[in-house]
């Protein structure tokens, strides 16, 4: 408690000497601990003591304190170049926040009962505010925007959005409570339950492709032997979808076929080839392929309608609109057809909503008035809404700051404050010291921004598919999916084998065990992993944004083909990871109908791979350009529509004023003028700048302005 007193006096630096000591409390006391493990079970146990005397909200306080600090803010904007100096006070509170929220948010069967209530406790407080303040996380996507938006320079970003990231995660749930949630609304809806947890299905996935022909393999029997390759040559030179790449417009079927040859089934596939054909067919005897296709197929309404459409213009010469019953004039096959079509077929939560919504613009009054849940989602999607556009910018910025495809630009915004130090190094082991932390402090930025951006996307989704949409059109018109590619366009094999790490200063051994002189050899051997987990997580979420972003959306997969992300998802493959290849297959599958013939034709490996483990819709021809979605669209009139829902979504749900237009209009101007208009905090940093802008560089017509007045 003395502890606690200390952080509301007035002197800065009392505060923050009681604030490191509280932080010492968090981390476990590790001065006192001999194993790792000791540090890492008295921090846990520390955190939940903290949180019960209250110490949360104290270094929310101050947290408020250090974002509306002026003086800091303005000391920031007038140095040339930011360090760790400038932000101590704000990674102190970051720090003591995060661990309080990372160590209760994570559940352990040894955990006390009085535990599991404060756990509780704690995630109602961050997701349900009282007194009418904000969520916590719409706090930490204000601090976001200040950051790019130049006025506040000085925030440590890395640790706002990795405290952001475990907010929405702690707050909202995880993948697992997500599909929890998504079986109970899809019974609360009367719809039946799902038939497959993605999750699981991806788990037992292997990376595959389709094996080798023999005539092909009796083709680059001919070529002769070839060098043979250690395993790290292999995985950063070698590509499996070399040859596709390279088959070009002009080549013919027999050159075709050769081109497609290799096979990515295994390491040394391509060391086997050199050897007698007899003990390669031996070799391919003991590969087990398994039975069936991993997913179930799934068809929709809109599929059935289509299909029954042509069947009736095509047999009977004339169609019933949306009528899916009546099967009068139709052959037998086709009867058998739709009953197989309407076995499968699938009805989402969106489709559900996007009706209720249909039939509450329609008949308003008759409806009544809808009831909304007050979820976690939707208490933070109410709080975010009428900056939504911002707070996407805002990351977008970030995440092409910090994609390793970027080049440092003057304008770009700073996101090195917090790694960089008051001095620069002078020796060589220093510079390697901070060229590694400053890869690191990217990846770690990158991982944060990709990791919320899709737990966002996926819980609104959840919660009502045009707050999904109306994110995801900012994301759009914000350029996500170029940003994204431009991500990808680079080796990316390199980047997930990146070893940017030092593991002699990882936490807690660092203070736990002696520690060794750091030297260079130390520092380029760096950790024993063959890649980067943390670059492989965010290259999956990054993929599934992308899916997100791109599903049932033509004028969005035509910007695909626009900026012809065929090859650079192509390279992606390359990458053996069964869930990174299923996203990227999924991508790459959405095109194949606009790619044209000659693509599909050269490239019959990456379609067979698409057909092994992605979900098939039944009748969606996928691999021809005979598609009814594939013909010219009004994509402009497509994203326009799409808006106007959300709009009118918003408007009738979230308008604080519904009756606004009926109001009476003041047209008097000294009662106009003599109106009180509340100003947002952040406006006295920026009043001369808004001055001059806004008043001083504008030319005004005094004249005619008092005339018409």
């Amino acid at each position: 408690m003395c502890l606690l007193d200390e952080l509301e006096v007035v002197c800065r630096e009392k505060r923050l000497s009681a604030a490191r000591a509280i932080l010492y409390l968090a981390q476990g006391v590790f001065g006192e601990c001999e194993s790792e493990s000791d540090v890492l079970h008295w921090s846990r146990y520390n955190c939940f003591l903290l949180y019960q005397m209250g110490t949360f909200a104290v270094f929310l306080e101050l947290l408020n304190m250090e974002i509306a600090n002026s003086q800091a803010c303005s000391s920031a904007l007038r140095k040339p170049a930011l360090s760790l100096a400038d932000s101590t006070e704000l990674r102190v509170v970051l720090i003591v926040m995060y661990l309080l929220v990372e160590n209760i948010r994570q559940e352990s069967p040894e955990d006390d009962p009085e535990w599991s209530i404060q756990r509780q406790t704690f995630r109602t407080e961050l997701s349900f505010p009282s007194n009418g303040e904000e969520p916590f996380a719409h706090l930490l996507f204000t601090m976001v925007t200040k950051f790019c938006s130049g006025h506040s320079p000085h925030f440590p970003m890395k640790k706002v959005l990795l405290l952001l990231w475990k907010v929405l995660l702690f707050t909202l749930g995880g993948f697992a409570e997500l599909q929890t949630m998504k079986e109970r609304k899809r019974a609360e809806l009367g719809l039946p339950p799902l038939q497959e947890d993605s999750i699981q299905v991806m788990k037992n996935m292997r990376p595959t492709a389709p094996p080798a022909y023999g005539i092909e393999l009796g083709e680059q029997q001919k070529r002769g032997r070839r060098s043979r390759r250690d395993s790290l040559d292999f995985y950063n030179e070698k590509d499996p979808f070399k040859n596709e790449e390279s088959a070009g417009a002009e080549e013919d079927e027999n050159e075709d076929s050769d081109n497609i040859g290799e096979s990515e089934s295994d390491v040394q596939e391509r060391d086997v080839l050199s050897q007698p054909l007899a003990l390669l067919r031996n070799h391919t005897e003991r590969v087990c392929f398994p039975k069936g296709l991993p997913w179930a197929p799934k068809v929709r309404e809109k599929d059935i309608e289509n299909f029954l459409e042509m069947s009736r213009n095509k047999f009977i010469g004339f169609t019933l609109g949306h009528d899916t019953d009546t099967l009068v004039g139709l052959p037998r096959p086709i009867h058998e057809s739709v009953k197989i079509l309407k076995q499968h077929k699938y009805v989402s939560i969106a489709d559900v909503q996007i009706k209720k919504e249909l039939d509450l613009e329609t008949c308003p009054m008759s409806l009544g008035e809808e009831e909304v849940e007050e979820t976690a989602t939707e208490c933070l999607y109410k709080a975010m809404l009428f900056n939504i556009p911002q707070y996407m910018i805002a990351l977008l910025k970030i995440l092409l700051a910090a994609a390793p495809t970027s080049k440092a630009k003057t304008d770009s915004i700073n996101i090195l404050a917090d790694v960089l130090p008051e001095e620069m190094p002078v020796t060589v082991l220093q510079s390697m010291k901070l060229g590694i932390d400053v890869n690191r402090h990217k990846e770690i930025i990158v991982k944060s921004v990709s990791a919320l951006l899709l737990l966002l996307l996926k819980h609104l989704k959840l919660n009502h598919i045009y707050q999904f949409e109306y994110v995801s059109q900012h994301l759009v018109f914000a350029n996500c999916i170029p940003l994204i590619l431009k991500f990808f366009n680079q080796n990316i094999m390199s980047y997930i084998c990146a070893k940017n790490s030092i593991s002699l200063l990882d936490f807690p051994s660092c203070v736990v065990h002696e520690l060794p002189e750091l030297t260079a050899e130390s520092l380029e051997s760096g950790d024993n992993n063959q890649f980067c987990w943390r670059n492989l997580f965010s290259c999956i979420n990054l993929l599934r944004i992308l899916n997100k972003l791109t599903k049932w959306k033509h004028s969005r997969t035509m910007m695909l083909v626009v900026f012809k992300s065929a090859p650079i998802l192509k390279r992606a493959l390359k990458v053996k990871q069964a869930m990174m290849q299923l996203y990227v297959l999924r991508l790459l599958k959405l095109q194949t109908k606009y790619l044209g013939r000659q693509w599909r034709k050269s490239n019959m490996k990456t379609m067979s791979a698409i057909y092994q483990m992605v979900r098939h819709r039944m009748n969606d021809d996928w691999a021809y350009g005979n598609d009814i979605d594939a013909r010219p669209w009004d994509f402009q009139a497509e994203e326009c529509t799409l808006r106007g829902n959300i709009e009118s979504f918003n408007s009738r749900r979230y308008e604080k004023n519904p009756n606004w237009e009926f109001a009476p209009v003041d047209n008097c101007l000294q009662s106009v003028v003599g109106q009180r208009i509340e100003l947002p905090e952040d406006f006295n940093y920026t009043y001369e700048m808004w001055l001059e802008r806004e008043v001083f560089s504008k030319p005004i017509q005094w004249d005619e302005l008092l005339q018409y007045s």
